[in-house]
């Protein structure tokens, strides 16, 4: 598929003139949409804006002058300026239909790239893939052009990452594992975003990362650049270089980033900062390009994302840190414990008199106590072992045996009840909420012919997007449960997490559940050891089967039994 020439940029960053290659063509020039007639314009509007080229006069392109609280489309509702740059403004908003947060990127129907950002809004919306945040409407209405986008309040940029330090090794490897995975399927779908900057790269509080902006910034700037793929590619190389020393890999200071020295060239990152990891110094350098050509001398460039994605596919894979091992606090011991059963304590100086203990008895009286005591113990001894042996040679049935309870029947356990599922919705680590929440109901409605289904993947481990998906199912209040059964289309691994008995509501990352028990298969029953007590509880999808062309998993009915 040939590639795109248009891409996005980070609207939020407003810090200048971009270090990489791409290009930015004034904000004055014609756009696409202005160089022809499209069946959306009316023909009015078509020659006034002939008109206007012809007599030299440009379309203001002064950003809307709105406030917060006002409504587009009586629903999405202005909350907070975030950028306010070339014609163009962006905001945190809130849809009120849905209650969420979302961002909006506003300009004047007139302005020379609004054709250009409708265009590339829906280019990108199209694409689906969870690695990009989602464009989620594109509007011309009311002489406004409008593009709404999720909002992901509980991701960091990378760009407040790094100013806190440079990655570890493990981090780093994800990030450009992941983002070079990513931006290779966009290509692949024609898309390019040519402003991959630490401000378009988010990382989730799960550690997955997510880029933001393809297609659709890059259309409000007018970046383009000759040869999209080799321009992306640098990008990663830079941000990778970015991660591994906290420093920009060009001479200029960019994104709060100190640049390098001038006249030193292109360093590698192992050079600039001790401790680097040196296979992704490697890999860094490989990415980066100086006059078209690669800064590693070892191994060939790579000059585009898929090729990066397969150099970063072949190194030895970078383990995550080993967790640190923390002794327990010293505590204070008890008498007891200081005493005769406890550890033995450590003696000070002697700074007491040695009693030293008598001598034995000499004397005549002294000897007849002694042989006295012998005489007693023998006759003890005597007397105790005639009695032991006068048992063990008694007939039986002078023995008196102590009569042996018999074993009482145990009780069985009464029968398992199930439990009614009160309300369900759809749990994605990364928070956008996109596993079917139209569908949750037909998990529980007693019809195995129906199913919850998830978004479809590449692969049956989600594509390394995150660890699982999954169900949230809230029982109206804490109760005890035994044994969730669950029908599936398809092999699918699961795990059935729980809530603390305490939880008030249900909690939103996947660590805050305790796994209870695991299994596989299409008909799983998850028994547990011994009875829970919750709310809500977590049905937790590890492993998807093969359904629809794709990867997804399908459960037909859960039933909770107490």
């Amino acid at each position: 598929m040939a590639e795109r020439s248009t891409a996005a940029v980070d609207v939020a960053d407003n810090s200048g003139d971009d270090p990489l290659t791409a290009k930015a063509e004034p904000a004055a020039t014609d756009g696409v949409a202005d160089k022809k007639k499209t069946a959306e314009q009316p023909a009015e509007a078509t020659d006034k804006k002939a008109v206007e080229r012809q007599s030299g006069e440009q379309p203001s392109i002064t950003a809307p002058e709105l406030h917060s609280g006002h409504k587009l489309a009586r629903r999405y509702r202005l909350e907070e300026c975030v950028t306010r740059l070339d014609g163009f403004s962006s905001w945190r908003a809130v849809d009120e239909k849905l209650r969420r947060a979302v961002g909006v990127h506003l300009l004047p129907a007139d302005h020379p790239r609004a054709r250009s950002v409708l265009a590339a809004a829906r280019s990108s919306a199209l694409l689906g893939d969870p690695r990009f945040v989602q464009v989620l409407d594109a509007v011309e209405e009311n002489d406004l052009v409008y593009v709404v986008h999720e909002w992901l309040p509980d991701s960091t940029e990378l760009t407040t990452l790094l100013a806190a330090g440079p990655l570890e090794p493990h981090d780093a490897y994800q990030l450009v594992s992941q983002v070079s995975q990513a931006m290779a399927a966009a290509h692949r779908e024609g898309l390019a975003h040519l402003r991959l900057t630490p401000s378009a790269v988010l990382r989730s509080s799960t550690g997955q990362y997510r880029i933001r902006g393809l297609a659709v910034n890059a259309a409000l700037r007018g970046i383009t650049a000759e040869r999209p793929q080799r321009s992306d590619t640098e990008a990663i190389g830079a941000l990778l270089y970015a991660a591994l020393t906290q420093r920009w890999p060009y001479d200029s200071d960019a994104y709060g980033l100190s640049g390098l020295p001038k006249g030193v060239g292109l360093l590698p990152p192992d050079q600039v900062r001790a401790g680097v990891h040196r296979g992704l110094s490697e890999i860094a350098m490989r990415a980066l390009a100086n006059d078209g050509a690669t800064a590693s001398r070892q191994e060939p460039p790579c000059t585009t994302p898929d090729e990066l994605a397969k150099a970063v596919a072949a190194m030895p894979r970078v383990k995550p840190p080993e967790p640190e091992f923390t002794a327990p606090p010293e505590y204070q011991r008890t008498t007891y414990q200081q005493g005769t059963y406890g550890r033995p304590q450590a003696h000070p100086a002697v700074t007491q008199p040695v009693v030293v203990p008598p001598p034995p008895l000499q004397s005549r009286t002294g000897k007849a106590l002694k042989w006295a005591v012998s005489a007693l113990l023998i006759a003890a001894l005597g007397l105790g072992s005639w009695q032991i042996a006068d048992r063990l040679l008694a007939p039986d049935s002078e023995q008196k045996e102590t009569p042996v309870p018999s074993p009482t029947v145990d009780e069985k356990p009464a029968p398992l009840k199930p439990i009614t599922i009160k309300s369900a919705r759809d749990f994605d680590p990364l928070g956008n909420g996109s596993e079917k929440p139209q569908a949750i109901d037909l998990a529980y409605d007693g019809d195995p012919s129906t199913s919850w289904y998830t978004e479809n993947y590449y692969g049956s481990d989600f594509a390394n997007l995150k660890t699982g998906v999954g169900l949230v199912l809230d029982l109206g209040k804490a109760q005890q449960i035994s044994e969730v059964d669950l029908s599936f289309v398809g092999n699918t691994s699961v795990e059935l997490r729980t809530a603390p008995s305490d939880a008030t509501s249900e909690p939103s990352r996947p660590d805050a559940y305790t796994t209870q028990a695991s299994g596989d298969g299409s008909q799983v029953a998850l028994k547990l050891t011994k009875p829970v007590t919750t709310r809500y509880v977590l049905v937790w999808l590890t492993q998807l089967p093969s359904n629809d062309g794709g990867y997804r998993g399908k459960l037909s009915e859960v039933k909770i039994m107490g």
